[in-house]
């Protein structure tokens, strides 16, 4: 509806034109009295419209777990009940939380059949909703590798939602390797045995599944460990699927300080190198059994990177390994590694090896090492020293 432009202004001069001021006023109130009724409807209908999502949200996700519709047809996953799952945790207690995550809070629970369970549940202040949630839960199930945490099953109670997997007996990587009390029973075979088996999982992800998917929040608390240390990869809140391995671009960066590359802190962008690139820096904490982002050499006062370049540069790369452990007979194990992680944190991608490379670098001799020649690695202040940060979430 238009409004005719003479009439306010006849209105302001009405008394000097002898204007009919009340005929006009009548035609001008009716006209303001249409528009506040037409305003009134507009917001009528989009109160209406949102009610009418989020009853639609509220039915979607209020359905016990057990009738909900199929969210996993052709796995084995299972639909576990909230009561089932209280009473295998203590009514999830502090007594059995093992962690804490981006997805919230974990905890050991004992099923009626006596299978252990680590059941993660999301924090109510979690802005992931349920289609977030579904289409996690699909994409988890269907990774299945050694070296990958398995899920055994989901849960959606009302606005609550868990993630059922097998319990890991040793925990998460980092309660291991930081811990000066645990670090030194983890000797250097374990070790290299547990680099090996985080790259194996990655190349799965990277190369061999139906789906391309990049971790994006690759670090020592998201990798578990069985009862025979066998690492397994964990934690896909973050991840995201891509087509044919291409580089995507985000304005919103998720991630750890510490294990995030250059080109993703500075320019948001991520692909499969950039788990390359946090590998790496996993690599080379494995290797000396220190923190990244806040490790500073006594002596010449640099980050875990740098240190590792320069006894690189200068020939003497063992001093890395942790002092805590016995050195390895054979000292090509740990040099590889170093290597491998050196090579990794390039700053340029397109410089750093792929996944597969990663693993055949590491299973191969000290002559096939030598084509392989690292330039100086990417490390900054931003990078390397995260101030303890565990999550950096930045627009």
């Amino acid at each position: 509806m238009q409004i005719p432009l003479e009439i306010p202004i006849k209105f302001i001069y009405a008394p000097v034109a002898g204007w009919r001021w009340k005929e006009e006023w009548t035609v001008f109130a009716s006209l303001i009295s249409e528009l506040a009724l037409l305003t009134i409807l507009l917001i009528a209908v989009g109160v209406l419209s949102r009610t009418k999502r989020n009853v639609l949200d509220e039915s979607e996700i209020n359905q016990p777990a057990n009738s909900q519709e199929a969210l996993l047809q052709g796995t084995n996953i299972i639909a576990y009940d909230s009561s089932d799952l209280a009473a295998a945790t203590n009514n999830f207690s502090l007594a059995n939380k093992i962690g804490h995550g981006g997805f919230g809070n974990v905890y050991k629970g004992v099923l009626a059949n006596g299978v252990e369970i680590a059941v993660k549940k999301q924090d109510m202040t979690s802005r992931q909703g349920f289609t977030e949630f579904k289409n996690e839960v699909k994409l988890i199930a269907k990774l299945q590798h050694r070296n990958l945490t398995k899920l055994l099953g989901y849960c959606v109670n009302g606005a609550e939602k868990f993630l059922v997997y097998e319990f890991m007996a040793n925990n998460s990587l980092d309660k291991v390797i930081f811990d000066p009390a645990r670090r030194g029973a983890i000797t250097w075979p374990m070790r290299f045995n547990i680099i090996k088996g985080i790259a194996k999982g990655l190349v799965y992800m990277h190369h061999d599944s139906r789906l391309t998917i990049i971790h994006r929040d690759l670090k020592a608390s998201n990798v578990l460990l069985d009862r025979e240390m066998t690492p397994k990869i964990s934690d896909l809140g973050l991840s995201r699927v891509v087509e044919d391995d291409v580089e995507e671009k985000t304005q919103h960066l998720i991630g750890t300080r510490g294990y995030m590359p250059p080109e993703y802190m500075e320019h948001g962008r991520y692909s499969t190198k950039s788990d390359v690139f946090s590998f790496g820096i996993l690599t080379l904490e494995i290797v000396s059994g220190q923190k990244n982002y806040d490790y500073r050499h006594p002596v010449y006062d640099i980050g875990l990177v740098d240190y590792a370049w320069r006894i690189w540069s200068n020939g003497n790369a063992i001093e890395l390994l942790d002092p805590m452990i016995e050195k390895p007979g054979d000292e090509n194990e740990v040099l590889g590694c170093i290597l491998v992680g050196l090579l990794c944190c390039q700053r340029g991608p397109q410089d750093r090896p792929s996944m597969i490379q990663v693993v055949s670098l590491l299973e191969e001799n000290e002559m096939s090492r030598l084509n392989f020649v690292p330039q100086e690695p990417y490390y900054s202040k931003d990078s390397s020293r995260g101030a303890g940060v565990e999550t950096a979430r930045m627009m």
